[in-house]
């Protein structure tokens, strides 16, 4: 029962994976001609210094992991795909989670953090086992 649980939680959370991978790989249609490497102003807003907020460097972690998960080049085995790309997925749930447990202002959400990452690192552990097992056809 509780291994029927762990596959429907993993299947779960690589359907979410990919389903942000998948909406990131869309483009939107132009709105304006200007290139988009041009820098863009609007009057009367005071924009500082735009890098700084994102002090985590969340997005490009999340950016980071998505491409990882978009260029690994699938075997044909559901199974192993599968369990790659969460190994992925995972790993991005506990490189944005870190610097959360290490400087949240939350409590409840540095406790969240320390949990993700304890569990996450449990599941990629399960991952890495069945990866290992199944070696031969893991190409």
């Amino acid at each position: 029962m509780t291994s029927n649980l762990n596959i429907k939680k993993l299947a779960a959370a690589a359907l979410i994976g990919l389903a942000i991978t998948a909406a990131q790989a869309q483009t939107s249609p132009a709105t304006t001609s200007t290139p988009a490497s041009a820098p863009q102003t609007m009057q009367g807003m005071k924009h500082g210094d735009m890098a700084g907020m994102d002090k985590s460097g969340m997005k490009n972690m999340m950016k980071d992991m998505n491409d990882k998960m978009a260029a690994m080049p699938m075997s044909g085995n559901l199974d192993i795909d599968f369990a790659r790309m969460m190994k992925i997925h995972h790993q991005g749930a506990i490189d944005m989670s870190i610097p959360e447990a290490k400087d949240g202002k939350s409590p409840a959400m540095r406790k969240l953090a320390r949990d993700i990452i304890d569990a996450q690192k449990n599941e990629i552990a399960i991952l890495d086992k069945f990866l290992a097992k199944s070696a031969p056809q893991n190409k």
